[in-house]
């Protein structure tokens, strides 16, 4: 019985963050209340908070969802893949993807859906962004140590990242109607190329 009960918890947790992250991808991108999360879900503000301490616990968990996914594929990369400038592209089309993919988190990635809430979780996406941002930097030491000319790792990772972070805003800002995706073989040439001497 108390199996049952824990399953249904998890259940419900992951229905409220999959209702958390379908509000936050309409175009307008007004703000997320609890009052009206709980109606979409047709429970009292209450029952969210048998699941959450608060709204940001619940954010907390759309930023583990971030980390676990992105992160799961970034290692997945290096795993299976040994040149470091392929490790690149793919690592860039991983996280213009994950976005397109999941409209909602976008906001939350660009911190456009964390505005008013507490500091903790933009601080928490900056480090998921600086981390990003090392994991790039890392493929791009390797692809120096593979025999490729590489003008500054770190500056080059850190434009990478400001890219990614603008086509996110991009995407967020459009409505959801500017893919991160569109003409990405063409962005991502010219991003690897204007990286090497």
């Amino acid at each position: 019985m108390a199996t049952i009960n824990k399953e249904a918890r998890a259940n419900r947790k992951q229905q409220i963050l999959e209702t958390l992250a379908g509000m936050l991808q309409t175009p307008r991108g007004e703000k997320v209340t609890t009052a009206a999360l709980a109606a979409k879900l047709d429970v009292s503000e209450a029952a969210l908070y048998r699941h959450f301490a608060n709204k940001a616990k619940m954010f907390e968990g759309l930023i583990e969802f971030i980390e676990s996914a992105l992160f799961g594929v970034m290692n997945k990369i290096t795993t299976d893949e040994t040149d470091g400038l392929k490790q690149v592209q793919l690592m860039l089309q991983t996280m213009l993807k994950f976005a397109e993919r999941n409209p909602g988190m976008s906001r939350v990635l660009i911190g456009d859906a964390l505005v008013n809430e507490d500091d903790a979780l933009q601080l928490r996406i900056n480090q998921l962004l600086d981390r990003l941002e090392a994991s790039l930097k890392q493929s791009l030491r390797i692809a120096e140590a593979q025999g490729h000319k590489i003008n500054d790792a770190g500056t080059a990772a850190n434009t990478m990242i400001s890219f990614v972070l603008g086509r996110w805003h991009t995407f967020a800002k459009s409505g959801f109607k500017r893919k991160p995706s569109d003409n990405l073989e063409q962005h991502l040439a010219q991003l690897i190329t204007g990286c090497l001497q």
